[in-house]
């Protein structure tokens, strides 16, 4: 017994991330990723607009952002576990009231209980949990966790896709809800079972200070010298932008690509590619961040996501022109990372240990805002001008400004890093010196 209990003990780490894989697989691979296919179904069988019912999707973001400002209070207040399991509760809240809804305002509720379950359940969780856990090769762990959410997506649609289009059932998104509230149910109770908290007062692991920083923890400044400085904010500026121009420009591929004549299969098929660049573009930009730094990996994300933008406004419906849709689809998802990985990255290489929950809940918080303002603010360029190329070159420069700023603010950051650091490093050699001559 003394032996299985101190093998539990000495792998919970690695159990942890397992869980945290599995949580993302479940919540955000069931929950999030096929929004987009109860859409229509929904919408026809219950007779509402079709941008009556989008409104659900703001209420969504707004309520994510909200909650997340206070994300760092509510982990140090009831800690992470009891968080996960009420993330589940209030994602279990929202399928059900999704499988009974038949009026728009139930499933406005609907999305914003689903909005803060994913709050505890996405990525700001799971930045937190390996960040805690994890003190070496972070971003490849966090990395390979969120990469889940691709399979988990691509699993649950095979799934839900025949019950919501079933023949002869026009509610049958009603069973596909009832279905995945099943699942979360099952989650939560195998989570409560095998996920373990760090107690606050257990020391962790941190490695000795080095001139090498990439992919490790360091001990940070405090919250109140954070919001002083002017490259925080140079920072939620540039994450918020982030947020707004790719979530932004993604909600207008498909009806961008159509416009400019393109067929339904090769959308399809560009949308199938991204997806499963998805998968290992997260992945990639955890490890890319361990072995070349921040720097280098913000650079090749940002300019990935100008060159899938004018990509995209380049597309047509000529073999050149579906070249440049199906690069599009590979570069977007190289790009994306922006806004999942590299959250939780930012807060811990630009800002350390002892600020880093509370700052990776703001940012959190910052890039979902920039959700709900990209496809309004997208979308009346469309009004204006009857198509979006226009905006899809606007938004391709302001993210070649996002990338420009980034370079200031990580140069301003790590010049205090590199100052904390060298003084850590030096307090330790002098103890270190007077502990030899004692």
């Amino acid at each position: 017994m003394e032996a299985q209990v101190s093998w539990w003990k000495r792998n919970q780490k690695w159990i942890n991330v397992i869980m945290c894989a599995f949580m993302i697989f479940v919540s955000l691979g069931f929950c999030s990723s096929n929004k987009d296919l109860y859409m229509k179904a929904i919408t026809e069988a219950n007779n509402i607009p079709r941008s009556a019912y989008s409104f659900a999707y703001s209420c969504r973001f707004i309520a994510t952002s909200i909650t997340n400002i206070f994300f760092g209070y509510l982990v140090y207040k009831f800690g992470t576990k009891k968080l996960i399991l009420s993330g589940f509760v209030f994602l279990i809240a929202s399928t059900v009231i999704n499988s009974l809804a038949t009026n728009v305002f139930l499933f406005y509720l609907a999305e914003v209980l689903s909005g803060i379950g994913f709050s505890f359940c996405g990525t700001a969780m799971v930045g937190g949990i390996i960040n805690r856990w994890c003190k070496e090769n972070t971003g490849t762990i966090m990395g390979a966790v969120l990469a889940v959410n691709g399979i988990g997506g691509a699993i649950a649609a095979q799934i839900v896709s025949p019950i919501i289009n079933e023949v002869g059932n026009p509610f049958g998104y009603q069973n596909a809800y009832k279905l995945v509230t099943c699942i979360l149910i099952a989650a939560m109770i195998l989570i409560a079972i095998f996920f373990k908290q760090k107690p606050r007062d257990e020391a962790d692991d941190t490695p000795t200070p080095s001139k090498k920083k990439r992919g490790r923890q360091w001990v940070g400044v405090e919250y109140s010298v954070v919001v002083k400085k002017a490259y925080f904010y140079g920072a939620a500026v540039c994450i918020f932008l982030t947020g707004m121009i790719l979530q932004g420009v993604g909600s207008i591929r498909a009806p961008h690509y159509s416009d400019s004549g393109i067929d339904a299969a090769y959308i399809a098929s560009v949308a199938s590619v991204a997806s499963l660049c998805l998968t290992g573009s997260k992945f990639l930009a955890g490890f890319m961040y361990d072995k070349i730094g921040l720097r280098k990996t913000i650079t090749i994300c940002c300019a990935a996501a100008c060159a899938s933008m004018i990509m995209m406004g380049l597309a047509n419906d000529s073999a050149q022109g579906r070249t440049m849709a199906m690069g599009c689809g590979i570069f977007s998802a190289i790009a994306l990372p922006l806004e999942t990985i590299m959250l939780p990255l930012y807060a811990a290489d630009l800002f350390g240990e002892k600020s880093y929950t509370k700052i990776l809940g703001l940012f959190v918080s910052f890039n979902t805002a920039g959700y709900a303002v990209g496809s309004p603010l997208i979308n009346s360029f469309y009004d204006m001008f009857g198509n979006y190329k226009l905006i899809i070159f606007i938004m391709a420069g302001m993210m070649a400004i996002v990338m420009i700023a980034l370079q200031f603010v990580i140069s301003g950051a790590h010049k205090l890093r590199d100052e904390i650091l060298a003084q850590e490093a030096s307090s330790v050699n002098a103890t270190q010196s007077a502990s030899i001559e004692a």
